[in-house]
């Protein structure tokens, strides 16, 4: 735990004479503590705090309870959003902050009776105020249900497409199998892209910065918001704005002015359409879209944003084009985007006609 500083005990070393070294000694053993706890990441060591308060209780029966819901709430929700053509995913930010007022409730409900009392299996239902330890553990239960099962696929294929029967106690040892093959894989490298300082997780930084708005009292600047009100009207606006593009006005979703300039022009729609061409001058205007596959863009550092953008303007925009008009491989016999399969003449391959010969 990093200590606070004394101002008075600070003030009386500075103004004493050289030789009492042993008073200025542990002043600057402190700022060595911590500087050293301090992540050498700007972005980290101003979001993240290097303080602990170990009187907190953690693992509690509202942590539990709402650990276990959110978990297997995200996992259900996801995995039925996930068929979409553009998944809408549900971060584990929406269950941090739907158990807020849930954990809180409970917390005022609750009967704060110890049962057992006297004895070592003593315990309580209601330990105190719903914490920020509770709610980082009850985020941990979420993230780990918030992603999509990669096995369920094969379970899917095999049952929607082959018309197999696969049992409920096959199709489950699958997906734990790759699941926890993935959590080992994460434990054993945990050690190189976890535990060093220099190995920072830029989206991890959004939690933790609104962990610290529901937690912690701010005292608001003149003119200015404190964290909360920020994230309220920031969440009021962007549940007000998505009605629009998720049901009035769909059309937000990919606007092609390319398209709608050259409406009988077949290249015009392999350049400019979003949903079947190249999407050159597309926009898109619905937060959904624009974050579907690699995550929200304001968690990412530039960097890494500038990374995939320049990656992705050289090979969409750059070299898909050249190989495609120069019919690199026949490519015009295709069409320019399609998740379909086709024979080497540019027809759909017939994939029930080899079900039967290999299935």
């Amino acid at each position: 735990v990093t200590k606070a500083k004394d101002p008075t005990n600070a003030s009386s070393a500075s103004s004493s004479s050289s030789c009492e070294t042993t008073e200025e000694t542990p002043v600057s053993s402190n700022e060595e503590e911590e500087e050293e706890e301090n992540s050498p990441i700007r972005e980290v060591a101003l979001t993240v705090p290097t303080t602990d308060d170990h009187s907190l209780p953690v693992l509690t029966f509202r942590m539990w309870v709402l650990g276990s819901i959110s978990c297997i709430l995200l996992s259900f929700l996801n995995q039925f959003f996930w068929y979409r053509r553009e998944p809408l995913v549900i971060s584990a930010i929406s269950a941090q902050i739907a158990v807020v007022p849930l954990g809180r409730l409970m917390a005022a409900k609750i009967t704060d009776r110890v049962f057992l009392q006297g004895s070592k299996w003593e315990f309580t239902l209601n330990p105190g105020p719903f914490n920020v330890k509770e709610h980082v553990l009850i985020t941990i239960f979420a993230n780990a249900g918030a992603g999509s099962v990669y096995a369920i696929h094969i379970i899917t294929v095999v049952k929607a497409y082959y018309m197999k029967n696969m049992t409920f106690f096959v199709s489950f040892i699958v997906m734990v199998t790759t699941q926890v093959l993935g959590f080992g894989w994460a434990g054993i490298f945990r050690k190189y892209l976890v535990e060093p300082a220099a190995m920072w997780w830029p989206a991890n930084l959004v939690q933790v910065s609104l962990f610290r708005a529901l937690h912690e009292k701010e005292e608001r600047t003149k003119g200015g918001l404190t964290r909360t009100q920020f994230f309220l009207r920031a969440f009021v606006c962007n549940f007000a704005y998505y009605v629009f593009p998720g049901y009035l006005f769909q059309m937000l979703t990919s606007l092609s002015w390319v398209c709608w300039f050259f409406p009988s022009s077949v290249m015009a729609q392999q350049i400019g359409s979003g949903l079947h061409g190249l999407g050159i001058g597309a926009i898109g205007l619905d937060w959904s879209t624009i974050s579907s596959y690699l995550g929200s863009p304001l968690t990412s550092p530039w960097f890494a944003t500038a990374n995939v953008g320049v990656g992705f303007v050289l090979a969409i925009y750059v070299l898909i084009p050249i190989c495609y008009w120069l019919d690199v491989y026949k490519a015009k016999t295709f069409p320019l985007f399609s998740s379909s399969l086709f024979t080497n003449e540019g027809s759909k391959y017939n994939i029930t006609s080899i079900k039967k010969l290999f299935f």
